[in-house]
């Protein structure tokens, strides 16, 4: 599972349309569409959008590995 999996499903899981993300990110649904189609990357500025709104850490999003003791 890679970020634009990640993000896609804590959309999906949190009942929020793409509709609505776009409206936080200031773009139209049809940018979110190619975001989780990959057809174009996510903006570094919309990821931290995106995880403040869904209070997710942008390690998660990027899968990196937690260390110990953090």
């Amino acid at each position: 599972m890679d970020y634009v999996d990640r993000l896609t499903a804590l959309r999906i899981d949190r009942d929020v349309t793409q509709k609505e993300i776009a409206a936080l990110l200031g773009c139209q649904q049809s940018a979110v569409s190619k975001y989780e189609k990959r057809r174009v990357p996510y903006r570094v500025e919309d990821v931290r959008t995106l995880c403040l709104f869904y209070h997710v850490s942008a390690d998660y999003v990027l899968g990196l590995p937690q260390e110990p003791g953090r």
